[in-house]
């Protein structure tokens, strides 16, 4: 049964989590202290209930809590070795846990122990972060908050700054919390809804004072020619540069992007001072971390062309590798962890908006919205003061901090299609969906497109939400339908690796009965739809220069002659054919082209449902609920083929294991000798 204040600093947890003004997203922690009976001693205990490490205060479960015994915590103090090896202690939060599971105790662990409260809350809201990183932060703290705020000077999250608050604490009995300096805040309170009100005083009262105080204009005069493009304009020009930015943050290591045309992005770069903040970076530890130390800007006008702002941002990325290297060079100690990787994390786009990246979108996504975050900080820093983010030693004694490298390596390994970009056509029913459904499964960010906006959105939605796949409406035989639907992959997941021509239906009657509007529906659908698809595809992954996979699901009437079937297994033909021709050109931009050969998929197959079951059904003379068991009999297996079985042969043909694999057919027919590859 979960303690009373456990359930109390959950509840408290999630309402101060779930509003982006009073912390970041996984950022801050808190915690509460209470009694409880130990089952070894049947003696009263108090326990500290605090978030552990990595989770999210907006979603905080009992899970995600270490308890701890407050009394062999606090004993700590007395085996603390300094400053100088305080990261051992973190591991010595072990030794004081109470009861087995929950979970791992955070660096931040210290703060909440030490301080003698009964309820402590650490959070990083913008109001608070910009005070911390004001030039005159110590000065404005007394001026904002009197008496009931103290100021303390940055120092790294760990045992000494807990031990710094709980002097505080003791030594100022009049306050309620703390700023600290180039971080956030800290607030306690005696039950928790006090804790709660106090951290919620320190935050309105940074915004209300940042509101009423501040300059008009902190960002500066308005930029000549760096105001935002209109929606559509802005929209086509991020998605026209979105393959090369990616490649380009993907030089060490592939990622998953995010875009956003938000306003605050839009506004801070229409203003004179963007380049002098943007080149100071981020300071609060939980945003670099995520955004890295600083960004990479076109330093170009928003009605840049397209090609003039592709040149201009290769040469910033070769610009922003070397300088990060030296960073690194710089500040590395023997000690240091290798370089992750010199790649920007944001980059912002005059007029367009901002591309943030990580290794999967949900991680891309909150990267750009701690940027939105730093962006709001420095707009508060600077309307009262001068942004002064801690020095550029610390931030890197926090992105290659042992703690970091541990946690970094606690991750678990990632899946077969992890940072992948899918498109699969005709996705929301039978093969399709059976495709995109495994691709997600395997770490695939996916776009269904379909002729049905609705049943695509639905697919989607069974999926996961935005961040692992989004729907969309496509007629594959419109060149704008399709471009459209390729916008969307960009603007939603940065890039695109991945496409499955999928799309089709099926026309069964003979030759003479076959009319020149079946043949044209025919090879529109499927041979031209395919050859419009491929194109547009192949135009971003070429720019991208990441390589990348086409594949075609063909049919075994592609090369088995069977009665009354000539417009479908003609263009089938045609597909399977086109398979070899884009092998033999797109490989020299590393991207592999691929057919599979299905047969027999009757269950869950929307072309069966719409009639051409029925109609295979009575060409062959049997029931049509018998027609799966029927093409079953006819192969050397034995085995009815099912949508899943073609999902797992697109899994592994554009898996790690077939990276020399170009121009196949694979059959996935359970073995149609007539249909063998010759």
């Amino acid at each position: 049964m979960t303690s009373p204040a456990a359930a109390a600093l959950i509840a408290r947890s999630n309402r101060l989590g779930s509003d982006p003004k009073n912390t970041n997203y996984a950022g801050g922690n808190t915690s509460a202290k209470g009694l409880e009976v130990d089952p070894v001693t049947g003696e009263e205990v108090e326990l500290m209930w605090v978030k552990g490490s990595g989770g999210d205060l907006g979603t905080l479960k009992e899970s995600g809590l270490a308890v701890l015994r407050v009394d062999r915590l606090r004993a700590l103090v007395n085996v603390y070795p300094g400053v100088d090896r305080e990261d051992e202690m973190v591991a010595a939060f072990d030794y004081t846990l109470f009861g087995k599971g929950g979970a791992a105790p955070s660096i931040d662990t210290a703060m909440h122990g030490l301080v003698d409260a009964a309820h402590v809350d650490h959070l990083h809201p913008d109001s608070g972060i910009a005070i911390a990183t004001a030039a005159d932060g110590e000065a404005l703290t007394t001026t904002i908050f009197g008496d009931k705020v103290v100021w303390v000077p940055w120092r790294r999250p760990g045992f000494q700054l807990g031990l710094d608050i709980a002097e505080i604490k003791r030594s100022h009995p009049d306050a309620i919390g703390c700023i600290l300096g180039g971080h956030g805040i800290t607030a306690w309170g005696d039950t928790s809804d006090e804790a709660e009100a106090n951290s919620l005083w320190i935050i309105r009262t940074a915004e209300s004072y940042i509101a009423e105080n501040g300059k008009a204009d902190p960002f500066g005069p308005a930029l000549a020619g760096y105001g935002a493009l209109d929606e559509a304009e802005r929209k086509a020009k991020a998605a026209a540069l979105a393959p090369t930015i990616r490649g380009l943050a993907s030089t060490d290591k592939a990622q998953v992007g995010s875009f956003t045309d938000a306003s605050v992005v839009l506004d801070f770069l229409a203003s004179a001072e963007h380049p002098r903040l943007a080149a100071l970076g981020t300071s609060c530890p939980d945003h670099f971390l995520r955004t890295k130390v600083k960004p990479l800007v076109l330093d170009l006008p928003a009605d840049a062309s397209v090609e003039d702002s592709i040149a201009r941002l290769k040469e910033l990325h070769a610009e922003y590798r070397a300088d990060y290297a030296a960073y690194y060079d710089r500040n590395a100690t023997p000690d240091s962890p290798a370089m992750r990787g010199a790649d920007p994390a944001i980059v912002l786009i005059p007029g367009v908006g901002m591309f943030s990246y990580g290794a999967n979108k949900q991680t891309a996504r909150v990267a750009g919205e701690f940027y939105i975050n730093a962006i709001n900080v420095m707009r508060g820093a600077e309307s009262l003061s001068t942004y002064a983010p801690i020095d550029e030693v610390e931030k890197f004694r926090i992105e290659y901090w042992a703690l970091e490298e541990a946690k970094l390596a606690r991750l678990p390994k990632p899946k077969s299609h992890a940072t992948r970009v899918a498109l699969v056509t005709g996705a929301a029913s039978g093969i399709g969906k059976a495709i995109a459904t495994r691709l997600a499964a395997e770490g695939a960010c996916v776009v269904i497109a379909d002729l049905d906006l609705s049943k695509a959105q639905a697919a989607a939605a069974e999926l996961g939400g935005t961040d692992v796949a989004i729907g969309v409406q496509a007629n594959v035989t419109s060149e704008a339908d399709i471009t459209a639907g390729i916008q969307a992959a960009l603007l939603q997941f940065g890039g695109l690796d991945l496409v499955v021509n999928n799309a089709g239906l099926s026309i069964s009657k003979p030759l003479l009965e076959t009319t020149e509007a079946d043949w044209d529906l025919q090879h529109d659908v499927m041979a031209k739809g395919s050859f419009l698809v491929s194109k547009a595809a192949a135009r971003v992954l070429i720019e991208q220069e990441m390589g990348g996979d086409i594949i075609y699901i063909s049919s075994k009437n592609s090369v088995f002659a069977g009665p009354n079937n000539i417009a479908y297994s003609a263009t089938k033909a045609d597909q399977a054919h086109q398979v070899r021709l884009l092998a033999a050109e797109l490989g020299e931009y590393g991207v592999k082209v691929n057919g599979i050969n299905p047969d027999g998929v009757v269950r869950g197959s929307g072309i069966f449902a719409g009639g051409w079951g029925a109609k295979r059904a009575a060409v062959y003379g049997v029931p049509e609920e018998e027609l799966g068991a029927y093409y079953a009999q006819r192969t050397l297996l034995k085995r009815e083929v099912l949508p899943e079985n073609v999902a797992n042969a697109v899994a592994v043909l554009t898996g790690a294991d077939l990276t020399h694999t170009t121009g196949l057919h694979i059959p996935v027919d359970a073995g149609v000798a007539a249909a063998f590859l010759r």
